[in-house]
């Protein structure tokens, strides 16, 4: 059996203001938004290709503004993820280039944080080059808080 991830909450304390930010600078997907009642209201927005969205919304946590577990996107060019955010307004740090990922981040406005993430060895091994792969890298080299291939097995 399949298990796939589908849906992650983002606490925000103005919808409008998130859903404008993650459709018309980031490029999610407005796929729902509906007000069930007075009190509660649903977003679900989709990164383009992706099969796991966020929710946004009213009514939905108690969890405040802004305190979202760190999230991660992956892309298979970073250069154009990082000219299409900053050229959408995006506050985004510059690409950083490490042995085992090409990363940029940004928050939306509520300071949910993000990292945007080229994988070089999935290239690799889509042209057939068996020599990368996932856990290739030495975990000492891995800063604290980026997660070592080890706490994942």
């Amino acid at each position: 059996m399949d298990w796939k991830l589908e849906l992650v909450y983002v606490p925000v304390s103005d919808v409008d203001r998130a859903k404008d930010f993650y459709v018309n600078k980031v490029g999610f997907n407005a796929d729902h938004d509906h007000r069930v009642n007075d009190s509660l209201r649903f977003v679900q927005l989709t990164p383009p290709g992706s099969g796991c969205s966020i929710a946004i919304g009213e009514g939905m946590s108690d969890a405040p503004p802004g305190t979202a577990p760190s999230l991660q996107l992956v892309v298979n060019d970073i250069q154009a993820a990082y000219e299409q955010l900053k050229g959408n307004g995006v506050d985004v740090s510059d690409i950083e280039v490490l042995d085992w990922g090409h990363f940029v981040y940004f928050a939306d406005p509520d300071g949910n944080k993000w990292a945007v993430q080229y994988i070089p060895y999935r290239d690799s091994k889509a042209s057939g080059d068996e020599r990368g792969g996932a856990f290739d890298v030495d975990s000492a080299d891995i800063p604290e808080g980026h997660g070592r291939p080890e706490d994942y097995m």
